[in-house]
Order: C-alpha cells, then sequence, then structure tokens
C-alpha cells in the first residue's frame, strides 16, 4: 500500500468567516485548551483520498472506497514508499473515507437565513419524493450536529441556532382555538421566502400544530437549555447564557415544566409522541426519556441563570431535582433484586408504609423480562404510573441518565453491564436500538392503533438507530469502558456509509435498512462524527456530561418486602 508523505488538507465548513445575526459585539471565542484524561485513545496517521481529488460533490461512499482501493501506484512512484498492507492501515483509511465521506454530507445539509448558517435540515434524501417535513430544521435533530459543529471549532452555527430559535420561542402558539404555553419551543423550522424577487426570507416555526399526531414536544425545550451549557462550556463565551433573550428564555421553558397541577408525582406529564418517539409507542404518562432529559435540563440551568435575579425559582428548580432524583431511583430503577421483589408484591395496599404504592399488579409483568434481566446489570424501565409499569428498555433515557449523573456510579456501570451482557438484542448486527422488545401481533394494534410505519422491529417499534451511537460512545468514555465504543463503532462502519447513512434499520439484529429510511439522514451522519470524535479526545466529553453532585440527589429508600410480600 502507498502512504503518502503529506496529511491530507483540513476540511473546512462554512461559517467561520460570517457575520453574525445578533446585534451583539463580535468577539472571538476563546480557544479551549485540550484537556486529556488518564486513558488514551490510539490514533492512526496515514493517507486519505481527499475530497478535492473526486468529483465535486460526489458523496457516494462505495466511490471514495473504491477510489482508496485504486489509489495504489502500480510501479511504486518516487514520492512515495512501500510497505506491506496491515489490518490496521486498512481499517484506518477505511474510517478516514467514512468520515470524509460524513463531512460533506454535513457541510451540505447546512440551512443559510439571510445569508448566515443556522441548523442543518433533517436528510438530503431526494429519492423518496415528497420531502414531507425531512427539509426542516428540528431542534432534536440539531444536537448531534450542533456538537460536531462546536467540536470542529464551528461555533457560529450553533449559536445563531440558538438565537434564532429563542426569537421563535417568543410566537404566538395556536393549535385550533387553543394557545399553547409561553415556554413551548418549537419543534422544527424552515426557512420561507416571501418574495423570491427581493430575496426577502422569514422563519416558519412548527409547535405541532402541523406535526403528525398535533403533539407539541416537551423535550424541544429540554434540548434547547442542555445545548445552550453545551456552547457555553465548550466556547468559554457566558454572554450567550447571560443574555436577556436566553435567560428569559430559560425562565419559560423551566416555569412551564415546574408549574403546578394536579399531578402527586415530581415527573413531567407528557402526551404519546411528544419526544424522539413521536409517533403513538404508549409512553403517555412519564416517558424516562423526558424525566431524563427535565433532570439534566434542570441541572444545566442552574448553571446559567443568574443566582440574584431570582432566588425562589432557583430554589424551586433544586427542589424538584432532589424529588425527581428520588422519584426515579426509588420507582424506575430495576434490576434482577427489584425485578423479584415487585414479581412477590401484595397488592390492594392502603396505608403510608405500603411498598407497592403504585398497585402493580405482578400478574402484568411480561414474560420476556423474566429472561431478558442478566444478574448482573440495571437499567430505568421506560414508565411508571397507577397500575402500570413499562418494562421495556428505552436507550436514549438511560444513556441521558448517565451523562447527566442522574444515575449513581452503580448504576451507571450496571447499565453498561446491561448493554454488554444483552448486546445481541440491544446492539445486533447495525447499534442501537431505540427501545427494546418490539411489540407485535394484538399488543402493537393496540398500542400503536396499526400504525404501518412502526411494525415489529422497524422504526421506533425496536428499530435500530444509528444516531444513537454518540450516546453510547459519550457513557462508554465517561465510565471508562472505551472497548464498548470501539466495538459499537466497528459494527456501524462495515455498512453505514455503503448505506448512505440511513435514518434507522430493521430487523430484531437491526440487518436491513428501514423501509421508510430517509438516506442521508442528518443526524446519522453528525451521531458518527461526534462518536468518533469522542473516542480519538475523551477530553471532548467534557461538552455534553455533567459531574456527579451529591447536593443533588436524594436517598431512595431501601426496599423490604417483609411489607408488601407474602
Amino acid at each position: 500500500m502507498v502512504l503518502c508523505p503529506e496529511p491530507p488538507p483540513k476540511l473546512k465548513i462554512p461559517g467561520s468567516k460570517i457575520t453574525e445575526l445578533t446585534d451583539d459585539a463580535n468577539h472571538d471565542s476563546p480557544k479551549i485548551e485540550r484537556r486529556t484524561r488518564g486513558h488514551h485513545i490510539e490514533r492512526h496517521k496515514s493517507c486519505v483520498v481527499t475530497l478535492s481529488d473526486m468529483e465535486p460533490y460526489d458523496l457516494q461512499p462505495r466511490r471514495l472506497l473504491q477510489t482508496l482501493e485504486t489509489s495504489k501506484s502500480p510501479g511504486g512512484g518516487s514520492q512515495c514508499s512501500l510497505h506491506e498492507e496491515t489490518p490496521t492501515d486498512t481499517n484506518a483509511l477505511h474510517r478516514h473515507a467514512i468520515a470524509d465521506a460524513a463531512w460533506e454530507a454535513l457541510k451540505r445539509s447546512i440551512v443559510y437565513f439571510r445569508g448566515q448558517p443556522i441548523g442543518t435540515v433533517a436528510a438530503l434524501d431526494k429519492s423518496q419524493g415528497a420531502a414531507l417535513n425531512y427539509d426542516q430544521v428540528f431542534m432534536r435533530d440539531f444536537i448531534p450536529s450542533a456538537l460536531a459543529f462546536l467540536m470542529k471549532g464551528e461555533h457560529l452555527i450553533v449559536k445563531n441556532f440558538l438565537v434564532e430559535t429563542a426569537r421563535l420561542q417568543s410566537r404566538e402558539k395556536m393549535v385550533d382555538l387553543f394557545k399553547l404555553g409561553q415556554g413551548v419551543m418549537p419543534a422544527s423550522f424552515k426557512v420561507h421566502h416571501r418574495n423570491p424577487t427581493q430575496k426577502t426570507e422569514s422563519l416558519l416555526a412548527d409547535f405541532g400544530e402541523t406535526a403528525i399526531g398535533r403533539v407539541a414536544p416537551v423535550d424541544s425545550g429540554l434540548w434547547w437549555i442542555i445545548l445552550l451549557r453545551a456552547y457555553t462550556k465548550w466556547t468559554g463565551d457566558n454572554s450567550l447564557a447571560e443574555s436577556p433573550n436566553c435567560q428569559r428564555a430559560m425562565h419559560l421553558i423551566l416555569r412551564l415544566c415546574l408549574s403546578e397541577g394536579c399531578d402527586t408525582s415530581p415527573a413531567l406529564l407528557c402526551a404519546d409522541g411528544c419526544s424522539m418517539i413521536d409517533r403513538r409507542m404508549g409512553i403517555y404518562g412519564y416517558p424516562i426519556e423526558i424525566q431524563a432529559l427535565f433532570f439534566m435540563a434542570m441541572r444545566c440551568a442552574l448553571s446559567m441563570l443568574k443566582q440574584d435575579s431570582d432566588a425562589g425559582f432557583v430554589n424551586h428548580i433544586t427542589k424538584r431535582i432532589q424529588a425527581l432524583s428520588y422519584h426515579l431511583h426509588s420507582y424506575y430503577w430495576l434490576d434482577f433484586q427489584r425485578l423479584n421483589d415487585i414479581y412477590r408484591y401484595k397488592t390492594e395496599e392502603y396505608s403510608q408504609t405500603a411498598l407497592n404504592k403504585f398497585n402493580v399488579i405482578p400478574e402484568s409483568i411480561p414474560d420476556w423480562i423474566f429472561d431478558f434481566m442478566p444478574s448482573r446489570g440495571g437499567y430505568f424501565i421506560g414508565n411508571v404510573s397507577p397500575a402500570r409499569m413499562d418494562f421495556r428498555w428505552f436507550c436514549l433515557g438511560n444513556f441521558i441518565a448517565i451523562l447527566s449523573s442522574l444515575a449513581t456510579g452503580e448504576q451507571a456501570e450496571a447499565i453498561l453491564d446491561l448493554v454488554e451482557e444483552r448486546w445481541e438484542e440491544l446492539i445486533g448486527e447495525m447499534p442501537l436500538k431505540i427501545c427494546y422488545p418490539a411489540m407485535e401481533n394484538q399488543e402493537w394494534q393496540i398500542v400503536t392503533g396499526c400504525d404501518p410505519k412502526n411494525t415489529r422491529w422497524s422504526y421506533h417499534n425496536g428499530g435500530s438507530w444509528p444516531v444513537l451511537l454518540w450516546l453510547l460512545v459519550a457513557v462508554s468514555v465517561k465510565l471508562g469502558r472505551p472497548h464498548l465504543a470501539r466495538r459499537a463503532m466497528e459494527l456501524m462502519e462495515r455498512r453505514l456509509a455503503k448505506d448512505d447513512f440511513p435514518e434507522y434499520y430493521d430487523g430484531k439484529a437491526g440487518r436491513y435498512v428501514g423501509k421508510q429510511a430517509r438516506k442521508y439522514q442528518t443526524w446519522s451522519v453528525a451521531g458518527y462524527l461526534v462518536a468518533k470524535m469522542l473516542l480519538d479526545d475523551p477530553s471532548h466529553l467534557r461538552i455534553i456530561a455533567l459531574e456527579d453532585d451529591g447536593h443533588y440527589r436524594s436517598r431512595a429508600p431501601c426496599l423490604k418486602r417483609s411489607n408488601s410480600c407474602p
């Protein structure tokens, strides 16, 4: 194999020389000094075929990889030296080819508003006919893109996104004749060209009034706060978070979530389809994904809210964090011993000392959980409400619980133990199951309403989503277990680029490209890039992970079987 003496030119992503959208004083973001952790991730330095050597906008990974195969000089030119090809060299070339194709795809997904970068479209697939809403900028979809841009040193697009979405929040939001709360953030937005001849542009936001199912996105505001903290942490620029618009946006989001109602739980009550799982999937109530994001958003907000502005509000947030932590540890955590306790529960308990507080009927425990639960490992279950426990595994909620330090150190290790013990079920041939297991037959008919997109082992119903890889890598790096991340990366790198970065995969093992999956799905592209950069430099983890702080955690009570079991 031929190795070139010079490294490939560095890809430049648009945005670094563009004037900002805001009227704030321009300033250069300070360069953050890289800090290395105790462990070191090996980096491979080898020659890659750069995008400039190819046809313009040739994004086909197959052609990229073919170019790599044919790049060897038959006679061995004078400028290059020959050595015996090794598997390590081949793997490094393959990874570089995928990363180059991914960066180019991410560049092409950028949306501009009045000449400024403001986000990335959901997908660039032109083969599917109608774009539906895949040509819009989604709040949750932009998160991995934003992290990739920040790590790459392209901060402006993230700042513009945060500023403009905060402005969209202030708009009046109506669904039929009902006015939504002020704190609701848009699920997505797109650039509208009002007068093409005069080149006048405006932003059209969707707060749920045009979404499938007409559900407001509960997760959008929580992700916005988390992204604002990531931007502030990475750039060292506190001025954006301290600006009146961002302070107001955080207040509105959290006041909406903290508003008092008739609930007896500190968890956030939600409708079905209000998060990444945006179709009817039986997650109504108190889904773990929303609770983990809520916990993380509150912790992020406390680090950015001006403490002297509203001490009572800050105190309210702190108390809610403690109450939510206690609630989730007490009633959502499941391991082998806890499962055995629930299996032996008494019912119809009426007292302050009842252990079966939600009156869960042991006969309602699904059969699959007894074989799925290993003796080593555990996780936060999907949902808890009166007489109902959703025992399904939900990837996003559990990994956010680790990154936010909602999970204790022992619980975090147990979650990764579960992933390792049940690798075939949760990872399979393409990372990563969004939930497990899939619903089938009559359960699928009743819960999803016979949704043709959420058939068994497809889409949200047990489908495999490449975007979730960055979360697995992040938690693996945080817990000092990068071998799990590398193992998952190797699986994904076998097919992701060859399959044109699809949205999701179908099948019990994730072997098939999803039947309605869009190609060049932006968060599949960005998720891979974020995962790769986290593995290459573990110090990047500070952009998203929160350190444990015992001040925010209340100890869960020890569960004793004597009062609740026969």
